[in-house]
């Protein structure tokens, strides 16, 4: 159990409006709290993000989820990298 000083925002992935949307679900629908950072700047200019880097929308959660938040945004960046 972490103590409460311990407990801190993790980004477990940074990418387009839509991409990031998308994990939001699957991670809540693991029972995860998630929260959007830049989702506005990524919504109004789609045209100047680039995954993982300027502009992106970064997907964050509490310090005590990153394990299982990591498992899933690495298999849904795995799943990302096949369609292409």
């Amino acid at each position: 159990m972490m103590r409460q000083d311990d407990i801190h925002p993790v980004e477990v992935f940074a990418g387009t409006a839509w991409e990031a949307g998308l994990l939001k679900s699957m991670l809540e629908d693991a029972g995860i709290d998630v929260y959007l950072v830049d989702e506005i700047r990524g919504t109004l200019t789609p045209w100047h993000v680039a995954p993982g880097g300027v502009g992106a929308v970064k997907v964050t959660v509490s310090s005590e989820d990153e394990a299982e938040a990591c498992k899933i945004a690495d298999a849904f960046q795995e799943s990302l990298k096949n369609e292409e």
